[in-house]
């Protein structure tokens, strides 16, 4: 397989720039997430970003993998779709998180994003399996995410 650079770059900085400028839009509201009671297993906060920059990295080379694929042009249709759908919830989160801090509505924003990227990693594995596989990691996340947002609205209410 021919690997087409400049397609392999957009499609690797998409996803990390949509990361890249939800973070900066919520970064002020870090003072009140400190002082937050926070649920066991809460990770530090410096593991935030580097774990979201690697689930980025893998949805973009996903999404790569998806562009270059031999598949009806219908099938890749909804597959990109999808995955732009979960981005666009995906950027959402962290500013309704933290920067309007509904906890709960967050929670349940979380899990639409949950429902959203398990249907887009079924879509890719149908028609690359490797770039559905390279999307596991974030679905375990986002189930992670859940118990940390849930936990964090529990004992923060």
């Amino acid at each position: 397989m021919k690997i087409d650079i400049r397609k392999l770059i957009t499609t690797l900085a998409f996803p990390l720039l949509i990361g890249l400028l939800a973070g900066l839009l919520s970064r002020n509201a870090m003072e009140n997430f400190a002082i937050l009671t926070k649920p066991p297993l809460s990770p530090p906060a410096i593991l935030f970003p580097i774990v979201w920059t690697i689930l980025y990295t893998l949805m973009g080379f996903s999404m790569y993998l998806i562009t270059n694929a031999n598949a009806p042009a219908n099938e890749i249709t909804e597959a990109k779709n999808i995955y732009f759908y979960q981005l666009i919830v995906n950027f959402l989160w962290p500013i309704f998180f933290f920067n309007f801090g509904w906890y709960l509505f967050a929670f349940f924003w979380l899990l639409l994003l949950w429902i959203l990227v398990f249907v887009m990693i079924r879509k890719f594995y149908a028609i690359s399996p490797i770039a559905g596989i390279l999307n596991i990691p974030y679905l375990l996340w986002l189930t992670f995410a859940g118990y940390l947002n849930f936990g964090i609205w529990w004992l923060n209410r």
